[in-house]
C-alpha cells in the first residue's frame, strides 16, 4: 500500500502559521478575518523575498529575451531578477532600469526613448517567481516558519514565542540549504553550471564595485 502526499496548499500553510502562533485554523481564505489577511500578505512577501535569493529551482541561465515589434522588451511579470550576460549582435545592455510601463531600458544611454530600443535579442540570467503550489516542499516549510516568526511579532508580541519560532526557522533554513546543495550539485569550487569549476583569484574582481 502506498501513501500519496498532496502538495501543501496556501490554506494549509496559513493554518500552520495560525497554529504556530496559538490561533485556531480556518476553513477558507477569508480576507475579512484580520489575522488571516495579515498572514496571507506576510506569506506572499516572505515567499517573494526568499525566492529573490535565487535557488537551483528558480534560477535559469541564458534566457533569451526578444524585442517586440516596436523593439522594446517588456520586463516579465514572473521574474524577480534579470542579469544581462551573453552578447547577441553588436550591442547589449549592461545596466538596465524599468520604466513606468514595465519596459526595460539601458541606463547608460540617453535619451530614454533611444535607451528603450533593442535591435537584437539579449541573453540573461533570470530568477523566476514561482506560484506557491509549485514551490519545493523544503522551501514551503522554510517560508511558513519564517512567516510564523514575523506574524508572531505583528499579532501576538510574545518574546518567548518569537524565540521558539525563530529557532525553528533556523532549522528549516538548514533543511533548505541541504536541499539546495543536493539539487545544485555544487562542488568546493562552485557549480557545474558555471562551466568552469575553478575560477582563479583576480584582485580586480574583489576591488571593482
Amino acid at each position: 500500500m502506498t501513501t500519496s502526499i498532496s502538495p501543501l496548499t496556501e490554506l494549509q500553510a496559513i493554518n500552520q502559521v495560525l497554529v504556530a502562533i496559538g490561533q485556531g485554523p480556518v476553513d477558507t481564505l477569508d480576507n475579512t478575518n484580520p489575522d488571516v489577511a495579515v498572514i496571507q500578505t506576510t506569506l506572499s512577501q516572505v515567499s517573494r523575498d526568499v525566492q529573490s535569493e535565487g535557488w537551483s529551482f528558480n534560477k535559469q541561465k541564458d534566457v533569451l529575451l526578444t524585442p517586440d515589434e516596436n523593439k522594446n522588451i517588456k520586463y516579465p511579470d514572473n521574474v524577480l531578477q534579470i542579469d544581462f550576460t551573453t552578447k547577441v549582435g553588436p550591442y547589449f545592455p549592461i545596466h538596465y532600469g524599468v520604466d513606468g510601463e514595465g519596459f526595460l531600458y539601458d541606463k547608460t544611454r540617453q535619451p530614454r526613448s533611444d535607451a528603450m530600443i533593442f535591435d537584437y535579442p539579449v541573453y540573461c540570467d533570470v530568477v523566476y517567481l514561482y506560484e506557491w503550489i509549485d514551490l519545493p516542499q523544503p522551501m514551503k516549510s522554510y517560508i511558513v516558519a519564517r512567516t510564523s516568526a514575523i506574524v508572531s511579532t505583528r499579532i501576538i508580541g510574545d518574546p518567548t514565542q518569537y524565540q521558539m519560532l525563530s529557532q525553528y526557522e533556523v532549522q528549516c533554513r538548514a533543511y533548505v540549504m541541504e536541499y539546495e546543495c543536493n539539487q545544485g550539485d555544487y562542488s568546493y569550487f562552485g557549480s557545474p553550471d558555471e562551466g568552469n569549476f575553478y575560477r582563479p583569484y583576480q584582485p580586480y574582481h574583489a576591488l571593482y564595485r
